[in-house]
C-alpha cells in the first residue's frame, strides 16, 4: 500500500536518523545508501523540508537531517505529502454520502482495513525503523 516513492523516502529518513547529532547528509550519499536516484531523492527530501520533517542546508557540509527527533516523526508525516493517504477517509466507492448510517456495499469492510493502515502510519515512527535499520532496509528492498 505504500508507494515505491514513499518507501524510498521512508528509507532515506531511516538513514538520516542514524546520523550523529548536528550532521547533515547530502542527497547523493543518502540515495546511494538506499539505491535511489540522487535527483529524485533530493526532490522528495525537499518536499519533506517544506513540511518541516527534515531540515536542509546548502553549501559545504550541507545536505539534509531530521528536523525533529526520530520518535517524533510518524510514517504518516512522510507518506501523506507523497501518497496523500488522508483522502482515503472518504468512501472507497466515491459516494458523497457514505457513513455507518448510510453505508455503501463495502463500507464496513473497507473501514476496518483503512483504519488499521492509517493507525499503523500514525503510530509507527522513524525511531521504530531505525532501531533495526539494516533489517528494515533488507526487508523493504
Amino acid at each position: 500500500m505504500i508507494s515505491k516513492t514513499a518507501l524510498h523516502t521512508i528509507k532515506a529518513l531511516a538513514v538520516l536518523a542514524d546520523l550523529p547529532a548536528g550532521d547533515f547528509a547530502g542527497a547523493g550519499a543518502v540515495a546511494r545508501a538506499i539505491g535511489a536516484h540522487p535527483n529524485y531523492l533530493g526532490k522528495l527530501l525537499q518536499t519533506l523540508a517544506r513540511q518541516g520533517v527534515v531540515s536542509s542546508q546548502k553549501g559545504l557540509g550541507g545536505g539534509f537531517r531530521l528536523a525533529r527527533k526520530p520518535h517524533e516523526i510518524a510514517l504518516m508525516d512522510i507518506v501523506e505529502p507523497i501518497d496523500h493517504v488522508s483522502r482515503w477517509e472518504g468512501c472507497l466507492m466515491g459516494r458523497a454520502k457514505c457513513s455507518n448510517e448510510a453505508p455503501c456495499a463495502i463500507h464496513h469492510r473497507w473501514g476496518v482495513v483503512r483504519d488499521a493502515y492509517l493507525t499503523f502510519l500514525r503510530e509507527t515512527t522513524i525511531a521504530d525503523l531505525s532501531a533495526d535499520h539494516e533489517l528494515y532496509l533488507a526487508m523493504a528492498s
